[in-house]
């Protein structure tokens, strides 16, 4: 690793830093301002009953001496304080037990996406403007076009309510079938026409010619020379592509009941739990942004030609 390479890292995680450290700012002032208070919902709390609560979980200091004590907690201790709604649990604890979930549940699904993906693309190149190009272009565009939310009400219509091929339930046997599915559809097509038209491109240059000139096998033009250089659009995606499984598995798992860390910060938000809603918002953040920048080192490694700024 160059001099240069190594900078270029260096820069980017510093970005990576302080992008962080703005989203952990701007999250704790934004649930901060919200109106009204996480004891709302609590049935007749006297005022010294509130006064007890906001004492026990620190929100009678002032404003900013409460930002410097949740930040300290955060980059020392990785501590995002205990929550309010469920009494005697850590926010990291609850934070942890459902990213168990949710990242098997999301890693079966970008592997799912980018295997797919890739090989329609490919297929959709190869054999262009015929029928089988056109069937997998109409089919992804209405999947691209299609959110999440929708198709997954779709597929547990058909396949749990009608059909009882699978079960509707997350917990249940065979229960992430249908959230994958769901997850993984959209990300596919999009990496389908990504790897189509990109594959395209370098099948019009000159050393494949060459290739085919030397008597290289069609197939061996493609994985050996065509497919590498195809693939450098599909990574520029990983990182938004995670994003989304990320962010669209929060509505996913509250289709299915999984019990992954989208639904408990769908419950978060509905039982007003602040220290909750904070640290799955931050940890969910800090995991698109480290996404996004393995995704950009990553450019590099697959084409060292790439000239990293």
């Amino acid at each position: 690793m160059n001099s240069k390479t190594l900078g270029y890292i260096v820069k980017r995680v510093i970005l990576a830093i302080v992008t962080v450290w703005v989203v952990i700012t701007v999250t704790f002032f934004v649930m901060h301002a919200v109106p009204g208070g996480p004891f709302l919902s609590e049935k007749a709390v006297s005022p010294e009953v509130q006064a007890a609560l906001e004492a026990k979980y620190g929100l009678d200091k002032p404003l900013m001496q409460q930002y410097l004590d949740y930040l300290t907690g955060i980059v020392t201790k990785f501590d995002f304080g205990p929550s309010i709604k469920q009494r005697g649990r850590d926010v990291i604890t609850i934070i942890a037990t459902g990213m168990a979930v949710s990242a098997k549940l999301g890693v079966i699904a970008a592997i799912i996406a980018l295997i797919f993906g890739i090989l329609l693309g490919s297929c959709a190149a190869l054999n262009r403007n015929t029928i089988i190009d056109r069937v997998i272009m109409v089919v992804s565009t209405a999947f691209v076009s299609m959110p999440s939310f929708i198709m997954g009400t779709f597929l547990l219509t058909l396949f749990s309510v009608k059909l009882h091929i699978l079960p509707a339930n997350g917990d249940a046997a065979g229960g992430l079938i249908l959230p994958v599915i769901t997850l993984s559809l959209s990300p596919m097509s999009y990496i389908t026409r990504l790897t189509k038209s990109s594959m395209l491109d370098v099948l019009g240059q000159d050393y494949i010619r060459t290739a085919k000139a030397k008597g290289v096998s069609k197939w061996g033009i493609v994985f050996k020379h065509a497919l590498k250089n195809s693939l450098i659009p599909v990574i520029t995606y990983v990182g938004p592509m995670l994003a989304y499984i990320v962010t669209g598995s929060l509505v996913v798992e509250k289709i299915f009941s999984v019990p992954g860390i989208g639904r408990a910060f769908v419950n978060s938000i509905t039982n007003r739990d602040y220290p909750l809603i904070m640290g799955t918002t931050i940890v969910l953040s800090v995991l698109i942004v480290i996404a996004n920048l393995v995704s950009d080192i990553m450019y590099k490694i697959v084409d060292p030609r790439i000239n990293l700024e």
